[in-house]
C-alpha cells in the first residue's frame, strides 16, 4: 500500500509541474520578475570581475564551426551601477589597444541593462507561457516575450576600419525565471527586422546567470555569454566566461595569469 501510494504521489507530483498557470498567475509571476529586475541593478555592489572573451568567425559557406580568432581578457569594473571595461590581454599578451576600439565584435549589459529594458513598462513587452523545467534543481518558468522595434531599446553596431554603424532594433526572446524568487536565470534575445544598414541576417544574444559570492555575500551574476551575428557571407561568435568576482576597493587587484 505505501509503494501504491508513493508512485500516485510522484504522478500527481508530475502532472502539478507539468500544469499550465493561469492567466492570472502568469501575470503575477511576470509582476514578482519585474520588480526583481528593475532592483536588480541597485541591489549590486561596487565590484571587480574578469571577463574572458574568445571570439570567433567565418565564412557562411563553411557553417559554424571554430574558426578562433582571438582571446581577450577584460577588467569589468561595475561602480555606481554601471559597467566599465578595460582590455587588458590579447591572447595572453599585453593589450597594445583600449577596448573601445576593438573591431568586430562585442557585448554589454549583461549585468541589469538588458532586463531592466525588457521589464520597463514603458517598453511594453508583450508576455506568454511556454512551459515549466528543471534548472540546476530549481522550477523554472519559462516565458517567451516580444519587444517591438518602437519601444526597443536594443542597439546593433558593427564597427570596421574605424567605422562604427549602429541602429535600434526590436527583439525577441525567452526568459527562465526561478518560479519562487522570481529570479532570471537565463536570458536569451534574438533581434527582429535588422535594419539594412548593418549588414546581419541574425543577431542574437544567451546571458546564463549563477550565485557569486562577494565580500560574504551570494549575489546572481552573469556566468556566461554567447552572441552570434551572421552577415550574407560571413558570421561571428563571441562566449564570454566570468570569472573572479570580487568587491571593488582602491587597491583592487585582478590576477590575469602568467603574461606570454
Amino acid at each position: 500500500m505505501r509503494t501504491l501510494r508513493y508512485v500516485a504521489m510522484l504522478v500527481y507530483g508530475a502532472l502539478a509541474f507539468a500544469q499550465r498557470p493561469s492567466g492570472q498567475d502568469t501575470a503575477a509571476l511576470v509582476e514578482k520578475a519585474r520588480q526583481k529586475a528593475l532592483a536588480y541593478t541597485q541591489s549590486l555592489p561596487d565590484f571587480v570581475a574578469t571577463e574572458v572573451l574568445h571570439r570567433y568567425s567565418g565564412s557562411m559557406g563553411r557553417g559554424y564551426g571554430g574558426n578562433p580568432i582571438d582571446t581577450l581578457t577584460i577588467q569589468l569594473r561595475y561602480l555606481h551601477h554601471k559597467e566599465d571595461h578595460k582590455l587588458m590581454l590579447v591572447d595572453g599578451k599585453p593589450a597594445g589597444r583600449t577596448f573601445e576600439t576593438l573591431e568586430g565584435t562585442v557585448s554589454s549589459g549583461e549585468f541589469g541593462a538588458t532586463l531592466s529594458a525588457i521589464f520597463d513598462p514603458a517598453t511594453e513587452t508583450a508576455f506568454h507561457w511556454q512551459n515549466w523545467k528543471n534548472l540546476r534543481g530549481r522550477r523554472v518558468a519559462v516565458l517567451g516575450y516580444e519587444v517591438t522595434g518602437a519601444q526597443s531599446h536594443y542597439r546593433l553596431g558593427t564597427t570596421a576600419d574605424g567605422r562604427t554603424v549602429s541602429a535600434d532594433a526590436g527583439y525577441h526572446g525567452v526568459l527562465e525565471i526561478d518560479s519562487e524568487t522570481g529570479e532570471v536565470l537565463r536570458l536569451e534575445y534574438v533581434a527582429d527586422h535588422v535594419p539594412e544598414s548593418l549588414h546581419l541576417t541574425y543577431a542574437g544574444t544567451t546571458v546564463d546567470y549563477a550565485l557569486a559570492g562577494i565580500a560574504g555575500r551570494n549575489y546572481l551574476l552573469p556566468s556566461r555569454s554567447e552572441t552570434e551575428m551572421r552577415g550574407s557571407t560571413a558570421w561571428a561568435r563571441n562566449v564570454i566566461e566570468f570569472r573572479d568576482y570580487h568587491r571593488f576597493s582602491v587597491d583592487s587587484t585582478v590576477d590575469f595569469g602568467p603574461v606570454k
